[in-house]
Protein backbone atom coordinates (compact mmCIF):
# COMPACT_ATOMS: atom_id res chain seq x y z
CA UNK A 1 0.00 0.00 0.00
CA UNK A 2 1.18 3.53 -1.05
CA UNK A 3 1.37 5.93 1.55
CA UNK A 4 0.22 8.37 -0.28
CA UNK A 5 -3.15 6.28 -0.77
CA UNK A 6 -3.72 4.63 2.13
CA UNK A 7 -5.93 6.38 4.87
CA UNK A 8 -3.37 6.81 8.07
CA UNK A 9 -5.21 9.83 10.10
CA UNK A 10 -1.90 10.31 12.41
CA UNK A 11 -1.66 12.85 15.18
CA UNK A 12 0.93 14.77 16.61
CA UNK A 13 -0.77 15.83 19.69
CA UNK A 14 -1.99 13.17 22.29
CA UNK A 15 -5.89 13.97 22.63
CA UNK A 16 -6.41 15.23 26.04
CA UNK A 17 -9.36 12.39 26.69
CA UNK A 18 -6.52 9.68 26.61
CA UNK A 19 -5.25 8.32 29.67
CA UNK A 20 -3.22 5.12 28.74
CA UNK A 21 -0.79 4.65 26.79
CA UNK A 22 -2.39 2.46 24.60
CA UNK A 23 -5.35 4.78 24.04
CA UNK A 24 -3.06 7.60 23.33
CA UNK A 25 -1.07 5.46 20.42
CA UNK A 26 -3.57 4.23 19.08
CA UNK A 27 -5.17 7.50 18.13
CA UNK A 28 -2.16 8.95 17.73
CA UNK A 29 -1.11 6.15 15.03
CA UNK A 30 -4.78 7.21 13.39
CA UNK A 31 -6.09 3.58 14.15
CA UNK A 32 -9.23 4.42 15.78
CA UNK A 33 -11.83 7.44 16.28
CA UNK A 34 -14.05 7.55 19.28
CA UNK A 35 -17.95 7.79 17.93
CA UNK A 36 -19.18 7.88 21.37
CA UNK A 37 -18.15 7.35 24.62
CA UNK A 38 -16.76 3.71 24.52
CA UNK A 39 -17.73 3.43 21.16
CA UNK A 40 -15.03 3.76 18.44
CA UNK A 41 -14.78 3.21 14.85
CA UNK A 42 -11.63 1.19 13.63
CA UNK A 43 -9.65 3.05 11.00
CA UNK A 44 -7.76 0.84 8.41
CA UNK A 45 -4.27 0.34 10.29
CA UNK A 46 -6.55 -0.79 13.58
CA UNK A 47 -9.01 -2.52 11.01
CA UNK A 48 -6.00 -4.70 9.63
CA UNK A 49 -4.35 -5.48 13.40
CA UNK A 50 -7.81 -6.32 14.75
CA UNK A 51 -8.01 -8.74 12.03
CA UNK A 52 -4.82 -10.52 12.24
CA UNK A 53 -5.42 -10.95 16.25
CA UNK A 54 -8.70 -12.07 15.07
CA UNK A 55 -7.03 -15.02 12.64
CA UNK A 56 -5.19 -16.45 15.27
CA UNK A 57 -7.71 -16.80 17.68
CA UNK A 58 -9.80 -18.36 15.10
CA UNK A 59 -7.08 -20.69 13.81
CA UNK A 60 -6.25 -21.79 17.68
CA UNK A 61 -9.61 -22.33 18.33
CA UNK A 62 -10.27 -24.76 15.10
CA UNK A 63 -7.10 -26.87 15.82
CA UNK A 64 -8.26 -27.02 19.47
CA UNK A 65 -11.47 -28.85 17.86
CA UNK A 66 -13.69 -25.88 18.16
CA UNK A 67 -16.62 -24.96 15.34
CA UNK A 68 -17.19 -21.71 14.38
CA UNK A 69 -21.04 -20.39 14.29
CA UNK A 70 -22.19 -16.93 14.40
CA UNK A 71 -24.79 -15.67 16.48
CA UNK A 72 -26.74 -12.44 16.25
CA UNK A 73 -25.86 -9.20 17.98
CA UNK A 74 -29.38 -8.84 19.08
CA UNK A 75 -31.36 -11.24 21.00
CA UNK A 76 -34.99 -12.32 22.34
CA UNK A 77 -35.49 -11.51 26.06
CA UNK A 78 -37.59 -15.03 26.48
CA UNK A 79 -34.24 -17.24 26.65
CA UNK A 80 -32.61 -14.44 29.29
CA UNK A 81 -36.23 -14.58 31.30
CA UNK A 82 -36.10 -18.08 31.15
CA UNK A 83 -32.30 -18.90 32.27
CA UNK A 84 -33.26 -15.97 35.26
CA UNK A 85 -30.46 -13.27 33.83
CA UNK A 86 -32.87 -10.65 31.82
CA UNK A 87 -33.67 -8.80 34.93
CA UNK A 88 -30.64 -9.69 37.34
CA UNK A 89 -27.94 -8.79 34.69
CA UNK A 90 -27.70 -5.01 35.56
CA UNK A 91 -28.00 -2.00 33.63
CA UNK A 92 -25.07 -2.70 31.58
CA UNK A 93 -27.28 -4.45 28.89
CA UNK A 94 -29.02 -2.22 26.52
CA UNK A 95 -32.58 -3.53 26.48
CA UNK A 96 -34.64 -2.75 23.76
CA UNK A 97 -38.40 -3.09 22.40
CA UNK A 98 -39.03 -3.91 18.32
CA UNK A 99 -41.96 -2.24 16.79
CA UNK A 100 -44.29 -5.31 17.80
CA UNK A 101 -43.40 -3.84 21.47
CA UNK A 102 -41.31 -7.72 21.90
CA UNK A 103 -38.49 -7.35 24.57
CA UNK A 104 -35.07 -7.55 22.88
CA UNK A 105 -31.02 -6.86 24.04
CA UNK A 106 -27.87 -6.25 22.32
CA UNK A 107 -26.18 -9.51 23.54
CA UNK A 108 -23.28 -8.67 26.37
CA UNK A 109 -22.55 -12.70 26.31
CA UNK A 110 -23.91 -15.95 24.75
CA UNK A 111 -24.67 -18.51 26.98
CA UNK A 112 -28.66 -18.49 26.82
CA UNK A 113 -28.61 -18.84 23.11
CA UNK A 114 -25.88 -21.53 22.24
CA UNK A 115 -27.42 -23.38 24.96
CA UNK A 116 -30.93 -23.15 23.02
CA UNK A 117 -28.93 -23.61 19.53
CA UNK A 118 -27.40 -26.81 21.03
CA UNK A 119 -30.62 -27.97 23.38
CA UNK A 120 -32.88 -27.70 20.00
CA UNK A 121 -30.68 -29.98 17.85
CA UNK A 122 -28.92 -32.52 20.11
CA UNK A 123 -30.77 -35.28 22.21
CA UNK A 124 -27.91 -37.85 23.00
CA UNK A 125 -24.78 -38.88 24.87
CA UNK A 126 -23.94 -39.33 20.91
CA UNK A 127 -24.08 -35.81 20.48
CA UNK A 128 -21.17 -34.85 22.59
CA UNK A 129 -19.21 -33.68 23.71
CA UNK A 130 -19.40 -30.55 21.41
CA UNK A 131 -16.88 -27.40 21.34
CA UNK A 132 -18.49 -23.97 19.39
CA UNK A 133 -17.32 -20.40 19.61
CA UNK A 134 -18.28 -17.08 17.24
CA UNK A 135 -16.45 -14.65 17.35
CA UNK A 136 -19.11 -11.16 17.48
CA UNK A 137 -19.42 -7.76 18.53
CA UNK A 138 -20.51 -7.48 22.23
CA UNK A 139 -22.40 -4.47 24.13
CA UNK A 140 -22.21 -3.43 27.80
CA UNK A 141 -23.40 -0.18 28.85
CA UNK A 142 -20.22 0.49 31.24
CA UNK A 143 -21.22 3.73 33.74
CA UNK A 144 -17.69 5.03 33.07
CA UNK A 145 -16.16 3.64 29.92
CA UNK A 146 -12.44 4.87 29.33
CA UNK A 147 -9.09 3.73 28.64
CA UNK A 148 -10.07 3.53 24.76
CA UNK A 149 -10.88 -0.05 23.55
CA UNK A 150 -9.70 -1.48 26.96
CA UNK A 151 -13.04 -1.02 28.50
CA UNK A 152 -15.09 0.42 26.11
CA UNK A 153 -19.24 -0.11 25.83
CA UNK A 154 -18.93 -1.79 22.20
CA UNK A 155 -16.17 -5.05 22.21
CA UNK A 156 -15.05 -7.74 19.70
CA UNK A 157 -15.19 -11.14 21.59
CA UNK A 158 -14.54 -14.47 21.11
CA UNK A 159 -16.75 -16.76 23.01
CA UNK A 160 -16.57 -20.36 22.88
CA UNK A 161 -19.00 -23.27 24.75
CA UNK A 162 -18.05 -26.58 25.53
CA UNK A 163 -20.64 -29.27 26.16
CA UNK A 164 -20.32 -32.32 27.58
CA UNK A 165 -21.94 -34.90 28.97
CA UNK A 166 -20.77 -34.99 32.79
CA UNK A 167 -18.22 -33.42 35.14
CA UNK A 168 -14.85 -35.15 34.01
CA UNK A 169 -16.51 -34.65 30.36
CA UNK A 170 -16.46 -30.81 30.78
CA UNK A 171 -12.54 -31.30 32.55
CA UNK A 172 -11.52 -32.36 28.97
CA UNK A 173 -12.88 -29.88 27.35
CA UNK A 174 -11.72 -26.77 30.00
CA UNK A 175 -7.77 -28.23 29.73
CA UNK A 176 -8.22 -27.81 25.80
CA UNK A 177 -8.97 -24.51 25.81
CA UNK A 178 -6.60 -23.81 28.70
CA UNK A 179 -4.05 -25.20 26.58
CA UNK A 180 -5.69 -23.41 22.94
CA UNK A 181 -5.35 -19.59 24.91
CA UNK A 182 -1.68 -20.29 26.31
CA UNK A 183 -0.73 -20.44 22.33
CA UNK A 184 -3.06 -18.19 21.25
CA UNK A 185 -1.54 -15.48 23.73
CA UNK A 186 2.10 -16.88 22.47
CA UNK A 187 1.66 -16.15 19.23
CA UNK A 188 1.35 -12.78 19.26
CA UNK A 189 4.53 -12.24 21.07
CA UNK A 190 2.42 -12.01 24.31
CA UNK A 191 3.10 -13.99 27.75
CA UNK A 192 0.13 -14.90 29.07
CA UNK A 193 0.13 -16.15 32.72
CA UNK A 194 -3.32 -18.25 33.45
CA UNK A 195 -4.50 -17.25 37.28
CA UNK A 196 -7.15 -18.99 38.93
CA UNK A 197 -9.72 -16.85 39.83
CA UNK A 198 -13.28 -16.52 41.61
CA UNK A 199 -16.44 -18.23 39.92
CA UNK A 200 -18.60 -16.04 42.03
CA UNK A 201 -22.39 -17.04 41.64
CA UNK A 202 -21.82 -19.65 38.97
CA UNK A 203 -19.91 -21.72 41.74
CA UNK A 204 -17.32 -25.02 41.01
CA UNK A 205 -13.35 -24.97 41.23
CA UNK A 206 -12.70 -24.48 37.53
CA UNK A 207 -11.98 -20.74 36.55
CA UNK A 208 -9.12 -19.44 35.05
CA UNK A 209 -8.05 -16.02 34.17
CA UNK A 210 -5.46 -15.30 31.34
CA UNK A 211 -2.89 -12.14 32.54
CA UNK A 212 -0.28 -10.89 29.68
CA UNK A 213 2.80 -9.37 31.24
CA UNK A 214 2.48 -5.27 31.08
CA UNK A 215 4.01 -2.83 33.10
CA UNK A 216 1.18 -0.42 33.00
CA UNK A 217 -1.28 -3.21 33.69
CA UNK A 218 -3.74 -2.99 36.31
CA UNK A 219 -3.30 -6.53 37.79
CA UNK A 220 -0.69 -7.73 40.21
CA UNK A 221 1.29 -11.34 39.17
CA UNK A 222 3.11 -13.77 41.38
CA UNK A 223 4.55 -16.68 39.69
CA UNK A 224 7.78 -19.18 39.04
CA UNK A 225 10.39 -17.19 36.58
CA UNK A 226 10.37 -20.71 35.17
CA UNK A 227 6.74 -20.21 33.89
CA UNK A 228 8.30 -16.49 32.16
CA UNK A 229 11.16 -18.79 30.59
CA UNK A 230 8.86 -21.44 29.76
CA UNK A 231 7.91 -21.51 25.49
CA UNK A 232 4.69 -22.85 25.21
CA UNK A 233 4.77 -23.08 21.13
CA UNK A 234 7.81 -25.37 21.50
CA UNK A 235 5.23 -28.00 23.03
CA UNK A 236 3.60 -30.74 21.02
CA UNK A 237 0.04 -30.55 22.19
CA UNK A 238 -2.04 -33.69 21.11
CA UNK A 239 -5.44 -32.14 21.86
CA UNK A 240 -7.19 -35.59 21.60
CA UNK A 241 -5.21 -36.92 24.71
CA UNK A 242 -5.42 -36.41 28.18
CA UNK A 243 -4.30 -32.77 28.91
CA UNK A 244 -4.39 -32.91 32.49
CA UNK A 245 -1.05 -33.60 33.30
CA UNK A 246 0.29 -30.59 31.33
CA UNK A 247 -2.57 -28.45 32.37
CA UNK A 248 -1.63 -29.35 36.06
CA UNK A 249 1.91 -28.77 35.78
CA UNK A 250 1.42 -24.97 34.14
CA UNK A 251 -0.37 -24.06 36.88
CA UNK A 252 1.58 -25.15 39.45
CA UNK A 253 4.17 -22.24 37.88
CA UNK A 254 1.83 -19.62 38.32
CA UNK A 255 0.28 -18.33 42.19
CA UNK A 256 -2.48 -16.08 43.41
CA UNK A 257 -3.19 -13.59 45.70
CA UNK A 258 -5.30 -14.50 48.38
CA UNK A 259 -7.24 -11.32 48.83
CA UNK A 260 -9.14 -12.70 52.23
CA UNK A 261 -5.67 -12.51 54.03
CA UNK A 262 -4.02 -10.50 51.60
CA UNK A 263 -1.18 -12.46 50.98
CA UNK A 264 0.48 -14.36 47.66
CA UNK A 265 -0.19 -18.05 47.58
CA UNK A 266 1.79 -20.43 45.24
CA UNK A 267 -0.04 -23.74 44.10
CA UNK A 268 3.52 -25.04 44.45
CA UNK A 269 6.85 -24.60 46.77
CA UNK A 270 8.35 -22.00 45.04
CA UNK A 271 11.78 -20.72 45.67
CA UNK A 272 12.40 -17.30 46.94
CA UNK A 273 14.73 -16.56 44.89
CA UNK A 274 12.70 -17.63 41.89
CA UNK A 275 8.77 -16.06 42.32
CA UNK A 276 8.46 -13.13 40.02
CA UNK A 277 6.24 -10.04 40.38
CA UNK A 278 4.69 -8.70 38.23
CA UNK A 279 2.06 -6.43 36.59
CA UNK A 280 -0.51 -7.71 34.34
CA UNK A 281 -3.79 -6.85 32.08
CA UNK A 282 -6.49 -9.41 31.55
CA UNK A 283 -7.02 -10.87 28.14
CA UNK A 284 -9.01 -14.10 28.86
CA UNK A 285 -10.91 -15.59 31.10
CA UNK A 286 -12.50 -19.63 30.72
CA UNK A 287 -14.41 -21.09 33.32
CA UNK A 288 -16.89 -24.34 34.09
CA UNK A 289 -20.27 -24.06 35.00
CA UNK A 290 -22.04 -27.10 35.14
CA UNK A 291 -25.72 -27.17 34.36
CA UNK A 292 -26.87 -23.62 35.01
CA UNK A 293 -27.88 -22.83 31.85
CA UNK A 294 -28.98 -26.41 30.55
CA UNK A 295 -30.89 -27.26 33.18
CA UNK A 296 -33.73 -24.37 32.89
CA UNK A 297 -32.76 -23.92 28.99
CA UNK A 298 -33.67 -27.96 28.53
CA UNK A 299 -30.47 -28.62 26.97
CA UNK A 300 -30.90 -32.43 27.73
CA UNK A 301 -29.17 -35.31 26.24
CA UNK A 302 -30.31 -39.21 26.77
CA UNK A 303 -28.28 -41.79 28.45
CA UNK A 304 -27.23 -45.43 27.56
CA UNK A 305 -30.13 -46.60 30.17
CA UNK A 306 -32.68 -44.06 29.11
CA UNK A 307 -32.34 -41.37 31.08
CA UNK A 308 -32.11 -37.61 30.99
CA UNK A 309 -29.50 -35.56 31.99
CA UNK A 310 -28.64 -31.78 31.59
CA UNK A 311 -25.18 -31.51 29.48
CA UNK A 312 -22.47 -29.84 31.85
CA UNK A 313 -21.08 -26.53 29.88
CA UNK A 314 -18.25 -24.19 30.31
CA UNK A 315 -17.47 -20.96 28.68
CA UNK A 316 -14.60 -19.69 26.96
CA UNK A 317 -13.95 -15.80 26.48
CA UNK A 318 -11.06 -13.95 24.68
CA UNK A 319 -11.28 -9.98 23.93
CA UNK A 320 -10.30 -9.65 20.57
CA UNK A 321 -10.30 -5.76 20.68
CA UNK A 322 -8.99 -5.26 24.11
CA UNK A 323 -5.98 -7.41 22.90
CA UNK A 324 -5.36 -4.65 20.49
CA UNK A 325 -4.59 -2.63 23.48
CA UNK A 326 -3.09 -4.75 25.49
CA UNK A 327 -0.39 -5.53 22.91
CA UNK A 328 0.67 -2.00 22.61
CA UNK A 329 0.54 -1.94 26.72
CA UNK A 330 2.96 -4.72 26.63
CA UNK A 331 5.04 -3.73 23.11
CA UNK A 332 5.49 -0.14 22.96
CA UNK A 333 8.54 2.81 23.74
CA UNK A 334 8.71 6.43 23.83
CA UNK A 335 8.47 6.79 20.01
CA UNK A 336 5.25 4.45 19.47
CA UNK A 337 4.03 1.36 19.13
CA UNK A 338 6.54 -1.70 18.41
CA UNK A 339 4.05 -4.88 16.78
CA UNK A 340 5.17 -8.46 17.05
CA UNK A 341 5.49 -9.59 13.27
CA UNK A 342 2.55 -11.88 13.95
CA UNK A 343 -0.07 -9.07 14.43
CA UNK A 344 1.97 -6.05 12.85
CA UNK A 345 -0.62 -4.56 9.94
CA UNK A 346 2.52 -4.13 7.59
CA UNK A 347 5.31 -6.55 7.36
CA UNK A 348 7.69 -3.65 6.01
CA UNK A 349 7.56 0.30 6.12
CA UNK A 350 9.63 0.93 3.07
CA UNK A 351 10.52 4.98 3.34
CA UNK A 352 11.39 7.06 0.20
CA UNK A 353 13.37 9.68 1.67
CA UNK A 354 13.07 11.43 -1.83
CA UNK A 355 10.47 11.63 -3.96
CA UNK A 356 12.18 13.71 -6.32
CA UNK A 357 15.16 11.68 -7.00
CA UNK A 358 14.49 9.38 -10.05
CA UNK A 359 16.83 6.86 -8.45
CA UNK A 360 15.23 6.48 -5.29
CA UNK A 361 12.00 6.19 -6.81
CA UNK A 362 13.21 3.44 -9.20
CA UNK A 363 15.03 1.79 -6.11
CA UNK A 364 11.62 1.55 -3.93
CA UNK A 365 9.24 0.70 -6.77
CA UNK A 366 11.19 -2.02 -7.41
CA UNK A 367 11.62 -3.26 -3.85
CA UNK A 368 8.03 -2.23 -3.12
CA UNK A 369 6.84 -4.72 -6.05
CA UNK A 370 9.49 -7.28 -4.58
CA UNK A 371 7.79 -7.18 -0.84
CA UNK A 372 4.40 -7.49 -2.14
CA UNK A 373 5.24 -10.57 -4.51
CA UNK A 374 6.91 -11.77 -1.57
CA UNK A 375 3.54 -11.38 0.37
CA UNK A 376 5.50 -8.83 3.42
CA UNK A 377 2.91 -6.36 2.51
CA UNK A 378 4.90 -3.04 2.54
CA UNK A 379 3.60 0.04 3.31
CA UNK A 380 5.37 2.31 1.18
CA UNK A 381 5.52 5.84 1.90
CA UNK A 382 6.25 7.91 -1.27
CA UNK A 383 5.34 11.03 0.54
CA UNK A 384 6.66 14.33 -0.53
CA UNK A 385 7.25 15.03 3.30
CA UNK A 386 10.40 15.59 5.06
CA UNK A 387 12.81 12.74 5.97
CA UNK A 388 12.07 13.56 10.08
CA UNK A 389 8.33 13.48 9.63
CA UNK A 390 8.44 9.80 7.69
CA UNK A 391 10.77 8.25 10.73
CA UNK A 392 8.22 9.67 13.31
CA UNK A 393 5.30 8.47 11.45
CA UNK A 394 7.01 5.02 11.37
CA UNK A 395 8.20 4.87 14.54
CA UNK A 396 4.88 5.78 15.94
CA UNK A 397 2.88 2.86 13.28
CA UNK A 398 5.54 0.26 14.90
CA UNK A 399 6.13 -1.82 11.96
CA UNK A 400 8.36 -4.34 12.76
CA UNK A 401 10.87 -3.62 9.69
CA UNK A 402 11.51 -0.04 7.93
CA UNK A 403 13.71 -0.08 4.85
CA UNK A 404 15.00 3.41 3.99
CA UNK A 405 16.42 4.64 0.79
CA UNK A 406 17.84 7.85 0.35
CA UNK A 407 20.08 9.50 -2.46
CA UNK A 408 22.70 9.54 -0.65
CA UNK A 409 23.46 5.81 0.38
CA UNK A 410 22.12 4.87 -3.25
CA UNK A 411 25.31 5.91 -4.63
CA UNK A 412 27.19 4.40 -2.14
CA UNK A 413 25.50 1.29 -3.26
CA UNK A 414 23.76 1.01 0.05
CA UNK A 415 20.09 1.39 2.12
CA UNK A 416 19.42 0.94 5.97
CA UNK A 417 17.61 -1.31 7.25
CA UNK A 418 16.23 -1.36 10.82
CA UNK A 419 14.33 -3.17 13.24
CA UNK A 420 11.82 -1.60 15.36
CA UNK A 421 11.59 -4.01 18.06
CA UNK A 422 15.73 -2.96 19.03
CA UNK A 423 16.49 -0.14 17.10
CA UNK A 424 18.72 -2.01 15.46
CA UNK A 425 20.31 -0.04 12.05
CA UNK A 426 22.39 -1.85 9.32
CA UNK A 427 23.44 -0.34 6.26
CA UNK A 428 23.53 -3.06 3.45
CA UNK A 429 22.82 -3.37 -0.47
CA UNK A 430 19.27 -3.40 -1.38
CA UNK A 431 19.97 -6.94 -2.59
CA UNK A 432 20.85 -7.88 0.76
CA UNK A 433 18.21 -5.74 2.66
CA UNK A 434 15.60 -7.56 0.45
CA UNK A 435 17.43 -10.77 0.47
CA UNK A 436 16.99 -10.39 4.37
CA UNK A 437 13.20 -9.55 4.46
CA UNK A 438 12.21 -11.99 1.85
CA UNK A 439 14.39 -15.08 3.13
CA UNK A 440 12.36 -18.32 3.69
CA UNK A 441 9.55 -16.63 1.56
CA UNK A 442 7.74 -17.52 -1.26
Amino acid sequence: MRRTVFFLPTLRETPKEAEIVSHRLMLRAGMVRQASAGIYSWLPLGYKVLRRIEAIVREEQDRAGCQEVLMPTIQSADLWLKSGRYNDYGPEMLRIRDRHDRDMLYGPTNEELITDIFGESCRSYRDVPKLLYHIQWKFRDEVRPRFGVMRGREFLMKDAYSFDVDFEGAKRSYNKMFAAYLRTFARMGLKAIPMEADTGPIGGNLSHEFIILADTGESEVFCHQNFIDFDVLSEAIDYDDDLEPMVRHWTELYARTDEKHDQTVFEAEVPEDKRVHRRGIEVGHIFYFGTKYSDPLGARVTLTDGSEQPVHMGSYGIGVSRLVGGIIEASHDEDGIVWPDSVAPFGVGLINLKVADEACVVACDGAYRQLVEAGLEPLYDDRDESAGAKFADMDLIGLPWQLIVGPRGLKNGVVELKRRASGEREELSLESAMARLTEGRG
